[in-house]
């Protein structure tokens, strides 16, 4: 009867070590599929922003250059001159002319296109038009014409004046009575466009398409086919008719993912969005399914050789019990392939653990330890930086072994998941609370303390269900942090949690544990006792707290087993203090009217770092996006108030604390901007926080007092 309990013991082993296994696969593959989802459409979302910034920037400039040339249409020849301050004033600018009607200067002919263009030798000056070069009968003048407004043409090369692929913008030039007489047009060269589409690709494989509006190939991995085909005539002999569906949503514009097989029967991955701009650009990313799925693969493939082995070895064994299951050998064997899986389950679950804090900081040190009473535990813990916060949780899991370590793994990946995008302590735990309290067959339930500490302010708030309440030393202060007394994670749906607070001193020690501690065993039965655990806790570094608990209870048990799991979690915070090289500031009202005066402080910080040009210009964007969300969003439509932004710089770091008075609002939950918008339509600020994020180091949003506070900051020692 005992040998037949052991068998059972044996198999129910087994079935759980493959479910667990089964479900990191299942995990881990949609954790890829989302994160190349996420790096496509951010790859897309930047490389367009990084065209459009240069389109603009030219669109800018040529409109702005329109009243010289409406001013200068009585002296022809001085029109040179305006061309020349055109091209001379722009890095993209290759090139400038104005084409007039036909007959416009009766004395010139009837085509007159002066033009400028940049050489290798300096600015040279020609008069292009001619009845060879009979621009009057080109559709992109006719339609340009017509249009009445800014408008694009189609790539093309240029084999007479730039000599180099170009796409030009051209603009109204109206005389005294309104009438369009001619067009501005600025030559943008298109080499820089592989820059673009070649650099930052999220895997060695992957590449970029960009297509015009006509669906002409812009830029591709094969540069013969550039401006020769299009992207109809390439994927036209392709089997897979997906190819066509990708097409015709590119030419309508539309964003989207596909999957579709290529001539040599690889699956591809496309990722495509159209290019913000009036220009009609669309952009594409192209990834390996190979390349994206291929190591999982080999990992899953050489697990799965692992559990059929292990299956394999099993089988043998529980077969050799049933024939033989009073022998000592075969009791030995069943003991010995069970620690083997049970090795690597406790493997797995300590790889699911942070080994050490990566991030190099000043301000705040955390170091944990687990040590499990079998090879595997209930216990974990967790902790990482978000948008300056410092986000860790710890907790223990009722019952022992694979089953709790089963929900010890599944709350640690629902603990990173909700705090990917939430900073509530409260909500995070009622959302895991919820989720757990649907479907909790074994009654299995899990003590849990989140915290969220701002590293900027000081400023924790926690939410804790049902754990031990952890300790706070504060100078020669020792405290227990008041918690609210809650149920644990699992016993009942709906829970109704809430977050609290406290502000850490500049210097302060959290000391977090589990009731392995506490609960810790002699041979004579005592227990170690929060009385113990306050007697030994001292000021330290996070590891020297840790290590000398571990070695007080390591003394007080002595020989006797370990009856619980034990784990340990310290957190050391020191407010950073820093010699500020830069402190000004600027105060504006809630009137978007006042961006140039902003620009304009921004610039004067920039300057008094020697920021270069790219620099001020990624920090004014930045910061600009920054405080107009806040004038739009923290103050209802017709109320008035005020907007502070502060400059701190250190020798190291660049800081803009935007503050205000308004009601209360998060930029950093704010959603991406609708792109699909063109930018006449998109209000000021629309390129919403992801361009903040793309172009600053960090971003941190605080409530305190009634008044928000956004921070952003900026590395200064960038390579």
């Amino acid at each position: 009867m005992k040998s037949k309990s052991n068998i059972l013991l044996i198999v129910v082993a087994a079935v759980l070590i493959e479910l667990t296994s089964l479900s990191m696969y299942w995990f881990s593959s949609q954790g890829i599929r989302e994160e190349v989802k996420h790096r496509a459409e951010t790859e897309l979302n930047v490389k367009s922003l990084e065209i459009q910034k240069v389109m603009a920037a030219v669109e800018a400039r040529t409109s702005n250059s329109a009243w010289m040339v409406e001013r200068t249409l009585s002296q022809p020849d001085s029109l040179y001159t305006v061309l020349r301050h055109l091209v001379t004033g722009s890095e993209d600018i290759v090139g400038a002319a104005v084409l007039f009607e036909a007959d416009y200067y009766p004395q010139k002919g009837r085509w007159y296109e002066p033009y400028v263009v940049k050489r290798r030798g300096g600015i040279e000056e020609m008069q292009l038009g001619n009845a060879d070069h009979d621009y009057l009968n080109r559709s992109w003048y006719r339609t340009a014409m017509a249009a009445g407004r800014g408008y694009w043409s189609d790539p093309y090369f240029d084999g007479e004046g730039a000599q180099t692929m170009l796409c030009t913008y051209l603009y109204p030039i109206r005389d005294g009575a309104g009438k369009t007489v001619a067009l501005l047009g600025a030559d943008v060269s298109l080499d820089w466009l592989s820059e673009v589409i070649n650099a930052d690709h999220i895997y060695p494989s992957s590449y970029n398409i960009i297509i015009s509006r006509t669906g002409h190939l812009m830029a591709c991995p094969v540069e013969s086919l550039v401006l020769r085909k299009t992207i109809q005539e390439v994927t036209a002999k392709s089997r897979d008719t997906t190819a066509g569906y990708i097409n015709r949503q590119m030419m309508e514009g539309q964003s989207g993912q596909a999957a579709l097989t290529d001539e040599a029967g690889e699956k591809q991955y496309i990722f495509y969005a159209p290019v913000e701009g009036e220009q009609g650009w669309k952009m594409a990313v192209v990834c390996s399914d190979s390349e994206v799925y291929g190591s999982l693969r080999t990992l899953s493939f050489a697990l799965l050789l692992l559990m059929i082995a292990g299956l394999a070895l099993m089988s043998y064994i529980i077969w050799r019990s049933v024939r033989n299951a009073r022998t000592l050998l075969n009791a030995e064997s069943q003991k010995a392939a069970l620690d083997k899986e049970l090795h690597i389950a406790s493997s797995i679950q300590q790889a699911l653990l942070p080994k050490d804090f990566r991030q190099e900081r000043q301000d705040v040190a955390v170091h944990a330890q687990l040590t499990p009473a079998r090879q595997v535990g209930g216990d974990l813990y967790d902790y990482y930086i978000r948008n300056e916060k410092l986000f860790f949780c710890i907790g223990d899991v009722s019952g022992k072994g694979v089953p709790a370590s089963l929900i010890m793994a599944v709350t640690r990946t629902l603990f990173r998941t909700m705090t990917a995008h939430e900073a509530q302590p409260h909500r995070i735990v009622t959302a895991i609370n919820d989720t757990f309290s649907e479907d909790n067959p074994n009654c299995l339930f899990v003590t849990f303390f989140v915290g969220v500490l701002d590293l900027p302010t000081g400023r924790l708030r926690y939410c804790s269900a049902g754990h031990e309440a952890p300790l706070l030393i504060e100078g020669d202060k020792l405290s227990t942090l008041p918690c609210a007394p809650n149920i644990p994670l699992g016993a009942m749906a709906g829970w109704d949690f809430k977050t609290e607070e406290r502000m850490l001193a500049d210097d302060a020690d959290l000391f977090l544990y589990t009731d392995g501690l506490t609960e810790a065993m002699n041979a004579s039965e005592e227990l170690f006792g929060k009385e113990r655990v306050k007697n030994t806790l001292k000021p330290g570094t996070p590891n020297e707290i840790i290590d000398t608990m571990e070695a007080a209870v390591k003394v007080f048990v002595g020989d006797a087993d370990q009856s619980d799991d034990l784990t340990l979690l310290a957190i050391e915070y020191k407010r950073q203090k820093c010699t500020n090289i830069i402190d000004d500031s600027i105060t504006l009202p809630n009137d978007i009217e006042t961006v140039p005066q902003l620009s304009a402080f921004v610039d004067k910080v920039c300057e008094q770092l020697h920021l270069d040009m790219s620099q001020t210009m990624k920090l004014q964007l930045a910061v600009e996006e920054a405080v107009v969300n806040v004038m739009n969003y923290a103050y209802p439509a017709g109320s008035r108030g005020e907007v502070r932004i502060d400059a701190l710089a250190t020798a190291d770091r660049l800081k803009f604390v935007i503050t205000d008075s308004g009601i209360a609002f998060d930029p950093t939950a704010k959603g991406d901007a609708d792109t699909t918008l063109s930018a006449e339509e998109r209000p000021i600020g629309g390129l919403g926080i992801h361009l903040v994020r793309h172009y600053m180091d960090s971003i941190n949003y605080e409530r305190v007092d009634g008044q928000n506070i956004l921070t952003l900051r900026y590395n200064l020692n960038k390579k």
